[in-house]
């Protein structure tokens, strides 16, 4: 049988030194945003049940998930996203709170995702979600604290990208289209020829729904800046499309007075693979990286899903590890540091060496005790770990603690 001891699996890795001070450095400035903008922290477990992702009115795709059971033979997930677990809380233990709430997370998530398509199938999440405020109100707050995330995150070029599912949505209701996955990955990856292909095959040609297959097939080229209302205006006026329309220019517009205008677009076939999702939708992207790096939407029912009453809800998450991972390519983290002064001392000033050590770090300065056996292994340790400063602890030779400069 071969082992697999030496290896970590697909979609996983280790992280080293200046890896994880990458990380730990995007996630703290992400906590300092969010608790400055006034919402509040939540944990849920890593392992959930089942049926929190998958039940009538809510799925999480089965092949995306890592499963597993309990003692009791339970069908368990690794939590593969926040929002749901979070919305699971909203509907029980917080049923009774103070609305609107503003919470957030930072946790890890965990995806079986295609293999060599380059994703982590273990990530740091952190996000936000506004629960039982005002839609107008909450999606413009929602989507300001976006921008504001990614331009805390790069120095460079940002993007926010808005959209609306209610559109995608509403045209596959009216063209009696089953086959959502198929469709929603062809408006993603703007494969017109297959989608016209697709329609051509699925959907009846009678004059309405000719209408909308129309729409439907230029839905992936309605992208850009502030013209792309012009033309969808005209492509759904007198349809069930057209008011939407109206309330995403309305919250674009207002977004643009509060961002610079080269960095808010608009992409009317903009699809979220999350089924939950019921307005509203962006993505956000910066130079440094090749993906989108925060995701989110409003999701008005997905709370009512777990037994509680519908309630109005968007949110938002960024992938940490992926701004790391820029920030690591651009030079912006801080790199991995050892101690400023290492303290090496003699077999029988053992106790006085970390004694030492505890005084200069109650002094504020960062000391590491060597477990080099000689102060020449002593010497090399700190010229390779760049530690500019050796104590030396030698009470037959020295009362005092010798310093030596490197």
């Amino acid at each position: 049988m071969k082992s697999y001891d030496l290896i970590t699996p697909e979609g996983t890795r280790d992280l080293l030194f200046d890896e994880c001070v990458a990380r730990k450095e995007a996630e703290d400035k992400l906590r300092a945003v969010f608790t400055a903008h006034g919402y509040s922290e939540v944990i849920t477990p890593a392992l959930e049940f089942y049926d929190v992702f998958n039940n009538k009115t809510r799925s999480f795709r089965q092949e995306d998930m890592y499963k597993l059971t309990d003692g009791k033979g339970r069908l368990m997930v690794m939590r593969p996203d926040s929002t749901m677990p979070i919305a699971r809380i909203v509907a029980t233990r917080l049923r009774d709170g103070v609305f609107p709430l503003k919470l957030f997370c930072s946790q890890n998530i965990y995806r079986c995702n295609p293999k060599m398509a380059g994703r982590d199938d273990e990530f740091m999440q952190s996000g936000v979600e506004i629960i039982g405020g005002d839609e107008k109100r909450s999606d413009l707050e929602a989507l300001s604290l976006a921008a504001q995330v990614l331009n805390s995150c790069s120095s460079d070029d940002v993007r926010l990208e808005i959209g609306d599912n209610t559109f995608y949505k509403l045209l596959l209701e009216k063209l009696d289209i089953d086959d959502e996955e198929t469709v929603r990955s062809l408006i993603e990856s703007k494969n017109t020829p297959d989608l016209t292909q697709f329609i051509k095959e699925n959907v009846d040609s009678n004059p309405e729904k000719r209408r909308y297959s129309e729409i439907l097939l230029q839905l992936p080229d309605l992208f850009g800046g502030a013209e792309v209302f012009d033309k969808a205006e005209k492509l759904f006026a007198g349809t069930a499309l057209s008011d939407r329309l109206t309330e995403l220019k309305e919250t674009f517009d207002a977004l643009r007075k509060l961002e610079a205008e080269d960095k808010i677009t608009v992409d009317l076939g903009l699809v979220n693979k999350a089924e939950y999702y019921t307005g509203i939708v962006f993505r956000g992207y910066i130079e440094e990286y090749g993906q989108a790096v925060l995701s989110g939407g409003r999701y008005d029912t997905l709370i009512g899903s777990f037994g509680a009453d519908d309630m109005p809800a968007v949110g938002f998450a960024v992938n940490v590890n992926a701004i790391a991972a820029a920030n690591l390519r651009s030079n912006r983290s801080t790199k991995a540091r050892h101690a400023e002064v290492l303290v090496f001392a003699a077999d029988e000033d053992l106790i006085d060496g970390i004694s030492h050590c505890t005084k200069l770090i109650s002094k504020g300065i960062s000391a590491e005790f060597s477990t080099c056996p000689t102060l020449d292994a002593a010497m090399e340790y700190a010229k390779a770990n760049k530690i500019g400063r050796i104590d030396i602890i030698d009470k037959d030779k020295n009362e005092q603690p010798v310093t030596m400069t490197l």
